[in-house]
């Protein structure tokens, strides 16, 4: 488990772009659970869209990647600092099954499947209750900057 205070200290994503209110499971080094309560005032659905609003793909995928994150500094007990970034590498098979909406709990389970040359695999899936709304492969990398 961890609060929004643990999430805050690993993650340099704040509001409106932290898509993470709290990890339920983890299982350091295979597998974690978080959540993210949607609601009517995610900036997002002033623009997507007026009429009806439903959560980005692209966000539900970033939503996935701070998981892993999450996952990836919990798996090494390191946390990020001023010289190590966590970079999105790649998305493969990423497929949405159902619009996520106001009201919504969308549940993130992220598993790593391997780590080779600093790359981390990972497997997402996101649900709504017991439907499935978005999964992915998802590639990332911790790099040391300057």
């Amino acid at each position: 488990m961890m609060d929004i205070h643990q999430i805050l200290k690993l993650l340099p994503h704040r509001y409106p772009i932290l898509l993470v209110d709290r990890v339920l499971e983890i299982e350091k080094g295979k597998r974690i659970k978080a959540l993210k309560n949607v609601t009517i005032n995610e900036p997002f659905f002033q623009g997507h869209f007026p009429h009806r609003p439903v959560m980005p793909g692209v966000l539900m995928l970033e939503a996935m990647a701070q998981t892993a994150a999450l996952l990836s500094f919990a798996s090494i007990d390191a946390s990020p600092d001023d010289n190590r970034v966590y970079y999105f590498a790649g998305i493969d098979a990423a497929r949405f099954k159902r619009p996520v909406e106001p009201g919504d709990q969308l549940v993130m389970d992220v598993s790593l499947e391997r780590t080779k040359a600093g790359i981390y695999k990972f497997k997402g899936v996101a649900r709504v209750g017991q439907e499935l709304a978005c999964e992915a492969e998802l590639m990332c990398t911790m790099r040391t900057i300057a």
